[in-house]
């Protein structure tokens, strides 16, 4: 069975920082991300990379202030969120890609920035 299992989410002041962790388990993918949904609004992309090699893709609203990185040993994939914004609120939620599409997801974590 697969599974993808965040963590990491909280509540944090605007400017401060939060670490989300994904666990994967069942299979390793060709590429994994994060994307995120508010409320009210759809889901969008934030960033993604490769599992082998280390090609990374950012959302333009978070290049620069957030970075994803992955643990291959541990088959985990990480996002450090620095200098957060209240529009960064919503839950992230972590994916696996096979050939071309996110064809598995996580459950999804909360953050939530105050202002």
């Amino acid at each position: 069975q697969v599974q993808l299992v965040e963590s990491g989410g909280g509540l944090v002041q605007a400017g401060g920082s939060l670490r989300l962790s994904c666990v994967a388990s069942g299979r390793t993918f060709s590429r994994m991300g994060w994307f995120r949904q508010a409320p009210g609004k759809e889901r969008e992309f934030v960033a993604s990379m490769t599992w082998i090699g280390t090609s990374t893709y950012y959302a333009d609203s978070v290049r620069g202030r957030f970075t994803i990185s992955r643990d291959r040993a541990k088959n985990a994939l990480y996002l450090q969120m620095n200098r957060l914004k209240p529009e960064d609120t919503a839950v992230y939620r972590c994916a696996g890609q096979t050939n071309t599409a996110w064809d598995y997801w996580g459950q999804g974590t909360q953050v939530t920035v105050s202002s």
